[in-house]
């Protein structure tokens, strides 16, 4: 018997910054993030209207910063306008939102783990690129756990 792949939307994921728009994506299956792209701010819906007309994509996660303490930080304010503009004028995706404390230091600390130079370092664009995926990585293995709760609890 031979097993049929169910292909799925991509998921998207956003890491949003006053200048650059940090973008990555999964693959068909859901299973892995890659880092897509940084644009400039003034540039993300036309680079988001693009790729979804292109890309069959179901969900986009727009990383939420937090403080310490679980509340907005002060960079959310810059962040809600974006994702009611999202929401209207993509009104049949779902838009997700996430925890992204730490991803900038993480991504940091993977392009120095990766052996990047100080040079490749201090590519902004390369961090949000790779706060995107962090990002993505960590909703895909949130979604996981979910999954394997609803399973025991049947």
């Amino acid at each position: 018997m031979q097993s049929k792949i169910v292909k799925l939307g991509r998921i998207l994921a956003i890491d949003y910054g006053q200048k650059r728009v940090g973008f990555a994506v999964t693959d068909e299956l859901r299973i892995c993030a890659n880092g897509l792209d940084t644009v400039h701010v003034s540039k993300a819906f036309d680079f988001l209207t693009q790729y979804i007309a292109s890309e069959n994509v179901d969900i986009i996660v727009v990383g939420e910063p937090k403080t310490m303490d679980f509340n907005d930080s002060a960079s959310a304010r810059f962040i809600e306008p974006f994702v009611n503009r999202l929401k209207k004028t993509f009104p049949n995706l779902k838009i997700d939102r996430f925890d992204e404390r730490f991803t900038s230091k993480m991504a940091f600390q993977t392009m120095i783990d990766a052996g990047l130079s100080k040079k490749q370092r201090a590519d902004k664009g390369l961090v949000d690129k790779i706060s995107a995926t962090i990002i993505l990585q960590s909703y895909l293995q949130q979604l996981e756990i979910e999954a394997e709760r609803n399973v025991s609890k049947n």
